[in-house]
């Protein structure tokens, strides 16, 4: 059993096909086929059950994924940790969500790019759980989401914090006095939604009409049409010039606020590209 084999058992398990796993490594699927055949002799285990529409893991192929997804995250630390001198170079993948992209992070990206362009810096965005999950699944380096309870997996550092408020239609009557709102938010796992949901139910109104978006300026138009209701910070509301589109109600000051974190697994190093971004994140903040 190499470093080889088991990328090639990684990229067919996540594949789920040798066909598959063979266009993502760029070789030939007999290659693929043999490296998996001659690991499984090696391990003297079963690693895919083989069906007409791909492979699936056994029982024993499960096990050795964790493994190989641990060993294949080391070898890409320790590249890294080696190559760390002179200019920054390699990848570094952040997540984060939606509206912190678009309203803290577009200053930030412009002046990290400028200091370390050689640095291939990949922004992925999504739900909080989205972000979560990746970070858990080491398919992200770092994250900015939603302050989580202590949580012996993750790194947090705190980074901004945002005030929150519902939002409607210039001409709309106040949330409080809807009777079946219209919600406008994005679709489920999103902080924003979850927050305004349990808001109206607070006031005691659990019945919703449910509107998904995929942007922000989808929201707020469709918010400021007068079509239904939404929750957003604040920050967010100026960098897309909506203050005159539409009326903000604070929240109560239990709910008013929510903590945006930098997070990252404890067990994986901390680059010295992933040092410097969060370097200019912190000087944007002061």
């Amino acid at each position: 059993m190499d470093l080889g084999s088991l990328r090639i058992f990684h990229a067919t398990g996540v594949a789920g096909s040798v066909s598959k796993a063979a266009l993502e490594l760029h070789c030939v699927q007999s290659n693929v086929t043999a490296r998996i055949k001659q690991l499984e002799y090696d391990l003297d285990v079963t690693l895919f059950y083989r069906k007409k529409k791909g492979m699936e893991l056994t029982p024993a192929g499960k096990i050795l994924m964790g493994y190989a997804k641990k060993a294949l995250i080391l070898f890409k630390e320790a590249r890294q940790a080696v190559q760390e001198t002179g200019t920054l170079k390699g990848p570094l993948l952040i997540g984060s969500l939606e509206s912190t992209a678009a309203s803290r992070l577009p200053d930030i990206l412009s002046r990290f790019h400028h200091g370390y362009p050689n640095v291939d810096l990949t922004i992925q965005t999504g739900t909080d759980t989205q972000l979560k999950e990746m970070i858990t699944s080491y398919q992200l380096d770092a994250a900015f989401v939603e302050a989580c309870e202590k949580n012996s997996l993750f790194d947090q550092t705190p980074v901004f914090n945002e005030e929150l408020v519902v939002v409607t239609g210039k001409n709309a009557g106040s949330p409080e006095s809807m009777v079946r709102p219209t919600l406008i938010v994005f679709p489920t796992g999103c902080t924003y939604r979850r927050t305004l949901e349990n808001w109206f139910s607070k006031k005691g109104i659990h019945s919703f009409k449910i509107m998904e978006f995929g942007s922000h300026e989808g929201i707020l138009g469709c918010v400021s049409a007068g079509l239904g209701v939404t929750l957003f910070p604040i920050s967010l509301i100026h960098k897309l010039n909506y203050n005159d589109k539409i009326k903000m109600y604070k929240l109560s000051k239990g709910i008013r606020n929510l903590d945006i974190h930098w997070i990252k697994r404890k067990d994986t190093i901390t680059t010295q590209a992933m040092t410097e971004f969060l370097k200019i994140v912190d000087e944007g903040v002061r």
